[in-house]
């Protein structure tokens, strides 16, 4: 049934890029910045006037029908001296939104005086309703008025905006006999447009690869991997649905769409309820508008303005459903600093408890901060439902592998595998997206698996399946068609195993890492020289009764080269005691780094002397640094000083057959016969890594291949020599 009904849709969708009067619209608003802002304003500064130009001539085309009742519906409750107005100019405008000013923007054109026309726009901007005016106010399109004025290019625009063959409106402009003349341009195509007009901003401004939108092929792709699983599911009532790095809102868009498509086709009605953050004032302006725009102005006060991370404009909620495609390589330092710095951070989305740990830390480094935004979505989970929640987001190639054992990115990794909420990743194809080439997946999260999904983890390998594009859009030179949707959506719900798709248990993904020590061996120089040397250091550290122990030592053990240094510091502490001197720690060191040689050779530095345990296993101990000697003629446990500069790490996979132990008898002990492990040091750590399950080796050629290649480039460079040496005489 699921299968059905997402080739059904998917026969419907055209993926040839943007939709042609989509692409025609976006270049006639492109048209205008050159033709009106070319001579203004350098091209990078273009958006600074035709995104809100766009957004405000898209607003009045909604609003000019009802113009006369709203100004009609002012002046009766200002009579009347009702100030609480929004609603009843709402009723009259049709609209969750109004404007009243005495103008329509074509009112605007016909003003010659340059003063008079910045008088009367800034009224007419004045005249909307104040949840317009928060969008206004965040694209600070104001500021650009007066350049405008000045370069007598605002009627200009205007009129450019006001072309009659062009329709901004969602509603249809019709002939005199009530047909279509041109059709609404639908909330979708809009947020395609504007995606399309910031690509080409972001172009001419070189942004970084961070900062870009997902095209609409890869939302519905992730749309369809958190609604299809579940679609049997879904029940009449009421979703709702978020994304933390919204943008301009299209994510949430082609959501609703997808549930409510869904719903409907099993028969259900759903109401389904947006929330957004964005931290971006121009991209949230648009996206607020947009649902104004839908007529939803309750449903545009869940777009919140501000940084996810740092200021959560949604610290109590929970959704349904997320999804979302986060900044990675941007820095989130700010955001850390504003939420008490790494050390002192207590945001309880990103500290919590773990494995017996009350402390457990998801902060990543503040130089990317992509899986920060996925500990907040995790935060968001609904727990007490049926269905609970599911999360679609992408993020780069790091997110799989970046961060040691113990990290924030390891962490997270750790954190959602061991919860079993990982479902799948997918690999998307290269060039995806318009503003970077570089790898990209899908992590489809949820916290309600289904039976046969528990405890696994299924990698697609769905970067082959595209389709190219006849020109490129930006960095963007391949789509997904409704064939390679259906194609990852089918490997996804079936979740078998085939060359692009493998399925791992949750373990696979995990290791030890492990820090293997080896004893530090230290001889003693008791040479006269050595000891001034040392006579003068403690000198320095104000230690003087250490020279007369040592020269008390010399006489008992002889100058020279000793390979033993414990037996050297047993000497020196019976001397110590004697001469009423406290061989402290501090005096131990400054003995080992003042005398002591490192040497092979030489018998490992003890540290510290223990009983022998009732029932201590030799071997066993061994392997954890606890040795079983002859110490002052008893048995004993001994542990040796680490030698700091051999110290090492293996990292030992969970699936390790015999673990920890079998891996370090085999791999460490045949060459390095005196290593330990060092358990206080052992760290759990999670990665995952795409190219070791689905690398293909490439083939050698053969001999006969590469002397053919040979003998071509022989045959080619014949005679060059020759044209060298006679300048081709």
């Amino acid at each position: 049934m699921v299968g059905s009904i997402c080739r059904k849709k998917l026969r419907k969708r055209k993926f040839e890029g943007k939709r042609v009067s989509d692409l025609n619209i976006s270049n006639f608003i492109w048209n205008i910045a050159d033709d009106v802002l070319r001579d203004v304003y350098v091209r990078g500064k273009y958006r600074d006037v035709i995104l809100p130009m766009t957004v405000i001539r898209r607003l009045d085309a909604v609003l000019e029908p009802t113009k006369d009742a709203v100004l009609a519906m002012q002046a009766q409750l200002d009579k009347a001296g009702v100030a609480n107005q929004h609603a009843a100019l709402c009723q009259a405008s049709g609209e969750a939104f109004y404007n009243t000013s005495q103008f329509r923007l074509r009112d605007l054109t016909s003003r010659a005086r340059r003063q008079q026309l910045k008088s009367d726009f800034e009224a007419y901007l004045d005249g909307f309703s104040p949840n317009v005016q928060e969008v206004l106010d965040k694209f600070k399109f104001r500021n650009q008025i007066p350049t405008l004025v000045e370069a007598d290019a605002l009627g200009f625009l205007i009129e450019k905006f006001l072309d009659p063959s062009v329709n901004l409106s969602p509603k249809p402009v019709l002939h005199q006999d009530g047909s279509v003349r041109l059709p609404g341009l639908d909330n979708h195509s809009m947020g395609t447009i504007f995606e399309e007009l910031i690509r080409r901003f972001n172009e001419e401004n070189n942004e970084e690869a961070g900062e870009h939108f997902t095209p609409r092929d890869v939302v519905e792709l992730m749309a369809y991997l958190i609604f299809m699983p579940i679609a049997d599911e879904i029940q009449s009532g009421t979703y709702l649905v978020y994304d933390g790095a919204c943008g301009t809102g299209g994510m949430l868009t082609v959501a609703e769409e997808t549930l409510i498509k869904l719903a409907t086709d099993h028969k259900k009605e759903v109401s389904v309820h947006l929330y957004g953050q964005e931290v971006n004032p121009e991209t949230f302006a648009i996206s607020k508008a947009d649902l104004i725009l839908k007529g939803e102005g309750a449903e545009a006060e869940n777009m919140k303005y501000g940084s996810t991370l740092s200021s959560d404009a949604f610290p109590s909620s929970e959704f349904d459903f997320m999804l979302s495609n986060p900044p990675y390589g941007k820095s989130w330092k700010s955001d850390l600093d504003r939420l008490g710095g790494k050390k002192d951070i207590t945001d309880p989305r990103f500290v919590i408890e773990h494995d017996g740990d009350p402390e457990y830390n998801l902060i990543t480094r503040s130089s990317d901060g992509q899986m920060v935004f996925l500990a907040n979505m995790l935060s968001k989970m609904k727990k007490a439902t049926k269905v609970g929640s599911r999360i679609a987001e992408v993020h780069n190639g790091s997110s799989l592998f970046t961060g040691d054992a113990g990290s924030g990115e390891s962490n997270v990794r750790r954190w959602v595998i061991e919860n079993d909420w990982l479902e799948a990743i997918i690999a998307l194809p290269l060039n995806i997206f318009y503003n970077t080439g570089i790898a990209t997946y899908i992590w489809v999260l949820s916290n309600r698996k289904a039976e046969s999904r528990k405890g696994k983890v299924q990698l697609i390998d769905a970067t082959a399946w595209f389709k190219p594009l006849r020109k490129n859009l930006g960095k963007k030179n391949c789509i997904l068609g409704p064939d390679d949707i259906k194609r990852i959506c089918d490997s996804f719900l079936n979740s078998e195993e085939s060359e692009q798709s493998k399925i791992f248990p949750n373990a696979a993904f995990g290791y030890w890492k492990v820090t293997v020590e080896r004893p530090l061996r230290l001889k003693v120089e008791l040479s006269a020289s050595a000891q001034r040397r040392f006579a003068k250091t403690c000198a320095e550290a104000a230690e003087e009764p250490l020279i007369g122990v040592v020269e008390a030592v010399v006489e008992r053990l002889g100058e020279g080269t000793h390979m033993d240094f414990n037996r050297f510091l047993e000497e020196a502490e019976a001397v110590a005691g004697k001469r009423g001197v406290r061989m402290t720690a501090k005096r131990q060191k400054l003995l080992m780094a003042g005398l002591g040689i490192k040497d092979p050779g030489a018998e490992p530095v003890i540290k510290k002397v223990s009983k022998i345990k009732p029932g201590a296993d030799s071997e066993s101990d061994e392997l954890y640094g606890n040795y079983h000697r002859t110490v002052g003629g008893k048995s004993a446990i001994v542990e040796f000083e680490p030698d700091t500069e051999l110290r090492d790490t293996e990292q030992v996979p969970f699936l390790e057959d015999g673990g920890i132990e079998a891996f370090f008898r085999r791999e460490v002990l045949p060459h390095a016969a005196d290593a330990w492990i060092d358990p206080s040091k052992t760290v759990i750590g999670y990665e995952i890594s795409f190219t070791r399950n689905f690398y293909k080796p490439q083939p050698l050629r053969t001999l006969q291949e590469i002397e053919a290649d040979i003998r071509a480039l022989e045959q080619e460079t014949e005679g060059l020599l020759e044209d060298v040496l006679t300048g081709g005489r």
